[in-house]
Parts: structure tokens; sequence; C-alpha cells
């Protein structure tokens, strides 16, 4: 018993409510033509009326704006980027020119430059605070403390 305890103390210590998340580009043509859709009196489904509207929204919405790799990477950001093949969570510095200076989030003595080119800008993902996981550590928590009482009574 005691050893499952301290298991399951040690996983609770290691898990983060922050995770790495990206950020979905929003397409402005494609929310356009949904607003006006639905600003439109008619509650007919758009099938009905225009059977090809729905496959030039599809086609918009998987052609995307080419996204600015020096806007979404400002200074002091944790992000995790790919570059050539591998993945690094780092920590932006600066740009230099049109090369990205960054160190590793828990070595911040090792430097590493990228080029803008080398970097997959769909794949870069934010570290931002995780709401549901949040409120799963809570519950488990909760349920885990209302266990120890219950055993420590019986």
């Amino acid at each position: 018993m005691r050893k499952n305890f301290y298991c399951i103390l040690l996983s609770f210590s290691l898990v983060s409510c922050y995770t790495y998340q990206v950020k979905k580009q929003a397409n402005p043509k494609a929310d356009n033509k949904q607003a006006s859709k639905m600003s439109s009196g008619n509650n007919a489904p758009a099938q009905t009326k225009n059977p090809n509207a729905d496959s030039q929204n599809l086609n918009l919405q998987q052609v995307s704006a080419p996204v600015n790799v020096q806007e979404k990477l400002s200074p002091n950001k944790n992000v995790r980027i790919e570059a050539d093949g591998k993945t690094y969570k780092v920590i932006v510095d600066r740009w230099e020119s049109d090369s990205l200076v960054a160190h590793p989030v828990h070595n911040p003595k090792k430097i590493l430059k990228f080029h803008k080119n080398q970097i997959n800008a769909e794949r870069i993902a934010e570290k931002r605070f995780s709401q549901p996981i949040a409120d799963i550590i809570t519950v488990a928590a909760y349920a885990g403390a209302g266990v120890l009482i219950w055993s420590l009574l019986n």
C-alpha cells in the first residue's frame, strides 16, 4: 500500500498543466463566407442552395495563407519548433537578419541558430496553460485525499 501511494504521489508531481499547442490559423475569406451564410434569413441547409459552395469552402480552408515565422517567434517565447526534421523546445532570444537565435529550455548557456527556411512554420507550438489538464489533476488530488481520509477512518 505504501509503495503504491509513493508511486501515485510521484506521478502527480511529474505532471504539468502546461502543454505545447499549435495555434490554428484563421482564414478570413472562409470566415466571411460562413458569416454571410449565417446572416441570411433562410434556415435551409447550404447543400440544397449550392452544392459547389461547400467544395469551394473546403478548398479555401485547405489552402492557408503563408505564415510569417518571424511574427510567430517573438523574443522570450517558450516554443517547440521543428527544424531539419528534429524537434526542439527552445526559448527565443532574438532574430539576427533571417536567423533565429535561441537556447534550449533547460540549458541557457547553449546557443542554437536556425535559418527561417529551416523552421517548419506549421509546426510551431507555444507553451500554454491547459485548463482541462489542471481540472483532471485537481479532481484526482481530491479523490486521493478522500481515499486517504476514508482509509484512515477504517
